[in-house]
Order: structure tokens, then C-alpha cells, then sequence
């Protein structure tokens, strides 16, 4: 049982690493393929836009949080018909999200934009890498569902092939647009519109094909059921409102390091591409939490379930040990790839140690967001986000503000420990009390 058990989690846990890392390994590049351009503008503008997009395309991350737990408990359950709802009624609503943010786009920009206080040089930049990477919107979207599926469905090769063709053919197209044809930002942009579709149309063949060979069951009747989309949507509002703290404090973060001047501001965004990278690596093993978890609350099996548990939080506690080794043996050599203007990289050196410590810090949360989203209890992920944001984050930023960017890092980082502080709390409490396996008449 044990041994079976960390070959599960190993079986999930390689794929989703690396679809993982070659999402910030994009931002990275994009990092270093700006970052050695003349000027600081085109780097600090697409750290604004891309901090812009974070906050539209991740307030709708339940996309993929919440239907991998959902799957998850349903294939447990045997469940086809409930494999099928959740895939349609998903895709349909993210379709339409997507449509709307189109729509929508010229207020979002003009809203998002006065929120960041940069200079009229860097608003610029990152106005025309928003106008052009909107587009995308739909893709980007959908593919969270058909990613999500895919993992409460047991096939982590499928995020994989998707991520990996997506950010492969951006990477190429960042460098033939920005460095070969010169079109800087609005190259930046186009690369990845161009992506995102290529990955979607991988993304749908892969589902096809599970869809096909598990004999899911799927019907336009599923679509209309509008009973079982609005259930869809309110289990999923506290993903919602938990990853919209997420990206306020996110935001904020950028906004303030934008009022300290554009080398901080493209200082942090080096380091914030960085984080991004260590979050998205150990978030492979919160991928194999969300399955394996899920299934077995769907099967009702308590001793898998608290296995699945120790040993994820084992292979978490040693992945963010090596990245904190990693960063610090490596992270002055990293710095130096992603820059050649001194300036920034004098800057993103003083900060660097707050990274160095990160992944020990912020391993908690990340191994148990896996958990809590397998047992679709995202309320109690809403909450402690939301008490870390409101009683923690933003108190030490005011405590702290005078310090400048120290200061902020600071705040992110306590705001980090409190998340993982709130959360084991909270997981054992569900677990004196048997919650974790309490009907969830709300689910069928």
C-alpha cells in the first residue's frame, strides 16, 4: 500500500513539475528577451501587463482547480455521466468568460492601468502587450478546464504535452518576433496568443481521446442543465474569491515596487518570475494531492486518503528544500542571464535572499491547496487566504512601509508562512472531527 502509494504520487508528481516549470520558464524568457533591450521600459511594461493578466486569467483558476477535484471524486464514484457534465457545462462557461473579456477589454485596461501608477514610458509598453495578448483569452481559459480534467481523469502526461507544446512554440516565436524581427513588446504579446491556440487544439485532441477510451458520456442535454452549472458555479466561488486575495496581494506588490522606480520594478519582476518557477514546481505534487485525494474520498478510502497526504507532503518538504539550495548556489548566475543592465541586476541581487528562503516558507501552502481542492473544501481555502491577506500582509506592509522594498518583501513573505500556518490548522481540525469524508450532498 505504501509503496503503490509513492508510485502514484511519483506518477503524477514528474509531469506535472515539468508542464509546471515550463509555464515561468516562458516568463523567464520573456524576462531575459526584454530584459536585454536598451531600456528598462519594455521589461517594466510587460511586468505590468503580465501582472494585469495574472489577475483576469487567474480569478478564474477554479477553471482548473475545481474541476480536477470534481473529476476526481466522480471517477472515484465511477461516475460517468458526472466526468461528461463537468467537462461540457466547464468548457461552455470559460468559453463565454472568455468572449466577455474580449468584449470588455478597453475598460479593463483603462481601469488595471491607473491602478500601477508607472511612468507614462512603461504604461505604454504594457497597454499595447494588454491589447494584444487579450485575444488569447478563450484559449487560455478552456485549456484550464481540459488541463484540470485531465488530471482528476489520471492522465498527468496530458497537461505535459500541452504545456510543453504551448510554451516551446512561444519561446520560438519570443525570439523570431522580439530579437529577429523587432518587434519588441508587441511581438512578446503576439508569441503567446499564437501559443495559446496551438496548445488548445492539443489540449481538445487529448480529451477527445480520454473521452473515447474511458467512455465518458457526453450530451448537448448536459449543456442546458442550468440546475447543475449554477452548483458548478457556487462551489467554485471560493476558489474565485481565494485566488482574487491571491492576485490582490500580487498586484499590490507590483504596484508598490512600481512607485519605488522601473529598475525596482524590473527588479522584482526577475524575482517574481523566479518565485513563479518554484511555486509551479511544487505545485506538481499539490497536482498528485488534488487526484489521488479526490479519488479516494469518491471511493470512500480513509487509509489511502491520509496516505496520499504523508507522502506528498514528504516530496514537497524535499522539492522546496532543493530549490532553496538551488537558488542559493545558482541565483547570482540566474540574475545575470535574465539581465544585462547593471542596474537591475544590482537591485535584484539585494532582494535575492528573500527567494533563497521562499520554497521552505511556501511549500506548506502550496502541498496543501492539493489537498483541500481534492476534497473540494476550497471554503476553507478562501478563508485562510483571505484572513492572510487582510490580517497579515497588509498590516506588516504598513508596519514596514518605511523600509521600501525590503519592506515589501517582507510582508510577502510572512503572508506566505500565515497561508500555510491557516491551512494545517484547519487540516487538523478535519481531520480530528472526520470532515474530510462527510456527505457532500451538494456534489451529486
Amino acid at each position: 500500500m505504501v509503496t503503490a502509494t509513492w508510485w502514484q504520487v511519483w506518477r503524477f508528481a514528474w509531469p506535472a513539475i515539468l508542464s509546471n516549470i515550463s509555464v515561468p520558464l516562458l516568463g523567464l524568457v520573456d524576462a531575459a528577451v526584454l530584459g536585454h533591450l536598451p531600456s528598462p521600459e519594455y521589461l517594466g511594461g510587460v511586468a505590468i501587463a503580465a501582472t494585469m493578466f495574472s489577475m483576469i486569467f487567474w480569478a478564474f483558476g477554479f477553471l482548473r482547480m475545481g474541476t480536477t477535484g470534481l473529476v476526481a471524486q466522480a471517477r472515484g464514484r465511477d461516475d460517468l455521466d458526472a466526468l461528461g457534465k463537468w467537462l461540457l457545462q466547464s468548457v461552455m462557461f470559460a468559453l463565454a468568460v472568455g468572449l466577455v473579456l474580449i468584449l470588455c477589454s478597453p475598460l479593463i485596461s483603462h481601469i488595471a492601468l491607473s491602478f500601477f501608477d508607472a511612468s507614462k514610458v512603461v504604461s505604454g509598453q504594457a497597454e499595447i502587450y494588454f491589447q494584444t495578448r487579450i485575444f488569447s483569452a478563450p484559449a487560455v481559459l478552456i485549456n484550464y478546464v481540459l488541463i484540470g480534467w485531465l488530471i482528476g481523469m489520471h492522465r498527468p502526461k496530458g497537461p505535459l504535452l500541452i504545456l510543453v507544446l504551448g510554451n516551446g512554440v512561444n519561446i520560438a516565436l519570443d525570439l523570431l518576433f522580439v530579437l529577429g524581427l523587432g518587434w519588441a513588446t508587441r511581438g512578446a504579446a503576439l508569441a503567446t496568443v499564437i501559443a495559446d491556440y496551438l496548445a488548445l487544439a492539443m489540449g481538445g485532441w487529448l480529451v477527445y481521446q480520454t473521452v473515447r477510451h474511458e467512455g465518458v458520456r457526453l450530451s448537448s442535454v448536459m449543456i442546458r442543465d442550468i440546475a447543475a452549472l449554477r452548483r458548478l458555479i457556487m462551489l467554485n466561488r471560493h476558489l474565485f474569491v481565494r485566488t482574487l486575495c491571491l492576485l490582490l496581494v500580487q498586484a499590490f506588490f507590483t504596484a508598490q515596487g512600481a512607485r519605488l522606480g522601473d529598475e525596482t520594478l524590473a527588479a522584482n519582476a526577475l524575482l517574481m518570475n523566479l518565485m513563479v518557477l518554484i511555486s509551479n514546481g511544487l505545485d506538481g505534487f499539490a497536482h498528485a494531492a488534488e487526484a489521488l485525494t479526490g479519488e479516494a474520498i469518491g471511493k470512500n478510502d480513509r487509509g489511502q486518503f491520509y496516505q496520499v497526504v504523508r507522502v506528498t507532503g514528504w516530496c514537497s518538504l524535499v522539492c522546496g528544500g532543493l530549490f532553496c539550495l538551488l537558488l542559493g548556489w545558482g541565483g547570482e548566475v540566474l540574475l545575470g542571464w535574465l539581465t544585462s543592465i547593471p542596474a537591475v541586476a544590482e537591485q535584484a541581487s539585494v532582494y535575492l535572499p528573500w527567494l533563497v528562503a521562499m520554497p521552505l516558507i511556501a511549500v506548506w501552502c502550496f502541498w496543501l491547496d492539493g489537498v483541500f481542492i481534492g476534497a473540494v473544501r476550497t471554503d476553507m481555502m478562501q478563508n485562510t487566504m483571505f484572513l492572510a491577506t487582510a490580517l497579515v500582509f497588509l498590516p506588516v506592509w504598513l508596519l514596514f512601509r518605511e523600509q521600501g522594498n525590503q519592506g515589501l518583501w517582507l510582508a510577502y513573505t510572512i503572508f506566505m508562512a500565515a497561508r500555510g500556518l491557516g491551512l494545517i490548522w484547519v487540516y487538523g481540525q478535519f481531520s480530528k472531527r472526520d470532515v474530510w469524508f462527510a456527505t457532500r450532498h451538494d456534489l451529486v
